[in-house]
């Protein structure tokens, strides 16, 4: 039985491991891409959301004289027009050739100065600006927080976490365990079923197409030990290829976030990737048994991949439940297929794991691979189904 086992893996292995595209396209590339599409993601976004250096130029009509003065502190630079011209002023706005327009009502200081809570409507100060521009939008920006400095400083009443302490008490293990635990299932599971989605359907639906599985059914291998061999060895590959992918995720969330102090996966120490590692190992087993099932059913590699597609539509559904708050706590939800892993992931990137839950959410990985397994050999000694080309 252990000969057959292991003749079906080395077979399978070594048809994979001898082709350097393979190893190439389905291990190294996905890390690599993934790593350098977020990293570029993240200089983008940060790029989109870092205030531009330099003094922006604000369009003031009726300028009071309480508000003159401040634009320097707020890298703005006022230049004075005639509350006639703002309607032209405030086209050029909206076509990009000028920054900010701002219109103070009449008299405005002394308005300012006149006004009492409940005595009618307040001044109104109208700001145009262009939201598609970024120097336009940080120019608005900055004009509020003048207005709003402004404020204050005639009317403060109290102040609010005043003094540059430290007022966030969540510390990095809790910032980091939030942001992980509400992404990394979800992202995990894509990139384990795209790992076993691109090696299970060629090495069973492609043996069909191409005649070669009539070979190895000659050969004294019983039908048992073709399905766990095979199922092992598309295992090792899928998880080579989940791991690299999410090591790739993992690197580039300090640059995705905008800087390492947001997240660091340095909180987890071996207990956690000791539990994660045995939980991909179940599902790993589990999707490949799954997508293996499937495949059988094809008559080549591309009818197997559109079979499985709904799979992983369903698969990446229920990744989503990860965002949506704390993991499950009924035991009986962790003998869900799929649904169990992703809540154990959460669990463990959260620290909360409960033992009883993940004991039965690898469990029930493991037998439910075991099934997959009868029926897969069953499914080989089917000549209906093995030769239906």
């Amino acid at each position: 039985m252990k000969n057959g086992i292991w003749t079906i893996m080395k077979k399978e292995l070594t048809r994979f491991f001898t082709d350097r595209r393979l190893i190439f396209t389905t291990i190294l590339m996905p890390g690599v891409l993934i790593y350098l599409l977020y990293s570029l993601m993240g200089s983008a976004i940060a790029g989109m959301y870092t205030p531009e250096a330099g003094v922006s130029e604000a369009l003031v009509a009726n300028l009071p004289a309480s508000i003159a003065g401040r634009g320097g502190e707020h890298s703005l630079s006022f230049v004075e027009i005639e509350g006639a011209d703002a309607k032209q002023y405030k086209q050029e706005v909206a076509e990009g050739g000028r920054t900010l327009l701002v219109v103070f009502p009449e008299d405005f200081d002394e308005r300012v100065a006149d006004y009492t809570a409940g005595s009618g409507s307040a001044p109104n100060v109208e700001i145009y600006y262009n939201s598609s521009n970024s120097g336009s939008a940080q120019a608005y920006q900055n004009m509020v927080n003048l207005l709003s400095a402004y404020e204050n400083s005639i009317a403060n009443k109290f102040d609010v976490n005043a003094g540059g302490g430290t007022y966030d008490l969540a510390s990095a293990r809790d910032t980091s365990a939030t942001f992980f635990a509400t992404l990394l299932p979800m992202l995990l599971m894509i990139f384990l079923f795209s790992g076993c989605m691109a090696v299970a359907p060629e090495s069973i639906a492609g043996e069909k197409e191409r005649g070669t599985i009539t070979t190895i059914l000659v050969t004294p291998i019983r039908r048992h030990d073709l399905a766990i061999g095979k199922i092992a060895a598309l295992s090792i590959v899928a998880l080579l290829s989940g791991v690299s992918s999410g090591l790739g995720t993992i690197l580039s969330f300090p640059k995705l976030m905008g800087g390492a102090d947001l997240v660091d996966a340095g909180v987890y120490g071996p207990r956690e990737y000791s539990l994660l590692l045995l939980l991909i190992l179940s599902t790993v087993l589990l999707i490949v048994t799954a997508i293996s099932i499937i495949s059988a059913f094809a008559k080549t590699v591309k009818e197997a991949q559109t079979y499985v597609s709904p799979l992983m539509v369903l698969v990446v559904a229920i990744g989503i439940t990860a965002m949506f708050g704390a993991a499950a706590e009924s035991p009986v939800l962790y003998l869900i297929p799929f649904y169990n892993s992703v809540q154990c992931m959460a669990a463990i990137f959260s620290f909360e794991v409960v033992p009883v839950n993940f004991i039965i959410g690898i469990a029930a990985n493991v037998v439910y691979t075991g099934l997959g397994v009868l029926a897969l050999s069953k499914m080989f000694q089917s000549e209906r189904i093995l030769f239906s080309r």
